[in-house]
């Protein structure tokens, strides 16, 4: 991941990453190099939506969270979905989105080899960011939450 980064750096991005606490200090130090040119970590990220702020493109795993707030977001992204769940339902998901040309899957075990070259791809094509864009913000629901209390108010009330 080093030489990603170094990558990534060289290309002009500047990186928000957001490892988790168990690969935190391990991230920590191997970005070390680079935090002063552009690169910041995070174990956990509070206010994800000042990121998205930021953000031009997304690199994500693909649980149903991350797809909803990207949804409404209309980020581009490439969806990483983790090998490690519960009947591989990341995979599902990424696949949804992918399939309607809304997001990029990029499967764990190829993350290693191509990850970086298809940030910089996507970073430096920006028709393919606004196609995946179109494509993605339709499939957002920013009324879920009312329309799920909704449903439960009538179920109760019967």
């Amino acid at each position: 991941m080093a030489a990603g980064l170094a990558r990534l750096v060289a290309a002009g991005c500047q990186v928000i990453w957001q490892t988790g606490k168990p690969f935190y200090s391990e991230a920590v130090g191997f970005a070390a190099p680079y935090v002063m040119r552009g690169v910041k970590i995070f174990d956990f990220i509070k206010r994800m939506d000042l990121v998205f702020a930021l953000a031009d493109v997304v690199v994500s795993r693909a649980g149903a969270l991350a797809i909803s707030e990207l949804s409404l977001t209309g980020h581009p992204s490439i969806l990483v979905p983790s090998p490690n769940v519960t009947e591989d339902h990341q995979t599902k998901n990424a696949q949804a989105l992918a399939s309607r040309g809304a997001a990029l899957l990029l499967p764990d075990a190829e993350a290693a080899d191509r990850l970086i070259d298809e940030v910089l791809a996507l970073v430096r094509d920006p028709a393919r960011q606004e196609s995946l864009r179109k494509h993605l913000l339709p499939l957002g629901r920013p009324n879920a939450t009312s329309a799920i209390v909704n449903e439960v108010l009538a179920l109760v009330r019967k």
